[in-house]
């Protein structure tokens, strides 16, 4: 049973490899937070994410974006957290534009296969136009020595009034370094149809005690290829209690 499992993961560890290499996504916003398979049990937390995009004589010169959760543990495996979404485009506009309902339910315990395994599922509403995204998709994270390589292959369906229904999809990977739990490098890849990018990222958490940590991101990712919008600052602060 044992040697049939760890077949089973090495199966689905190479399907993710591949998918990450051929998935494409058309419309959305592909730099964000890289999730990791875990849930903490009895956890709550208040999250922060932002981010900046800038490229001079491109359509989506100047975007900001900022998002601002509270989430908590169902159980010792999956936690739920709810999001407000603001947005900006021009320097005239910034308004709150949606929310989010997210799920994310760790499929094996830390350290029991070469890889750990979760899974991921969001439901985002645009408030003005009535659109929705749902978004379901598999977080993969395995370590190397001191190092953690972590996946995220997620499949998003759109739909409403200003929306064509269609499904799209989305890869995210994140090779870690972790020096000190404070001090913890890293290289971030984001790949899409109308975007391609990577860059470095700087991370790490400060314990207050048993139950209390900070934990923040902050990573500039650039483009690949001429058809990505050049320079994306990307920053998250969550605070677990």
């Amino acid at each position: 049973m044992k040697l049939y499992r760890k077949k089973a993961v090495a199966k689905v560890w190479c399907f993710v490899c591949l998918v990450g290499s051929t998935l494409a996504w058309a419309d959305g916003r592909v730099v964000d937070k890289v999730y990791h398979p875990y849930v903490q049990p009895l956890e709550r937390e208040f999250e922060y994410r932002y981010f900046y995009q800038r490229q001079a004589d491109h359509p989506d010169n100047n975007t900001m974006g900022q998002k601002l959760g509270y989430g908590f543990s169902l159980s010792e495996r999956t936690a739920l957290e709810i999001y407000a979404i603001a947005d900006r485009i021009h320097d005239q506009d910034y308004k709150l534009s949606g929310y989010e309902l997210e799920l994310r339910w760790m499929l094996t315990e830390q350290g029991q296969y070469s890889a750990d395994w979760g899974m991921l599922f969001e439901l985002e509403r645009q408030n003005n136009q009535d659109n929705y995204e749902f978004t379901s998709g598999l977080l993969v994270e395995k370590e190397f020595g001191p190092t953690s390589l972590t996946l995220n292959a997620l499949a998003v369906y759109e739909w409403g009034q200003t929306l064509e229904a269609e499904w799209e999809a989305e890869f995210r990977a994140q090779y870690r370094y972790r020096w000190l739990p404070a001090v913890q490098p890293a290289v971030e890849l984001y790949s899409g149809e109308n975007y391609k990018g990577a860059g470095p990222s700087l991370m790490g958490v400060h314990k207050f005690d048993k139950q209390q940590q900070l934990k923040w991101e902050l990573a500039v990712i650039v483009a690949i290829d001429s058809a990505t919008v050049d320079r994306t600052l990307r920053f998250a602060l969550e605070y677990e209690f």
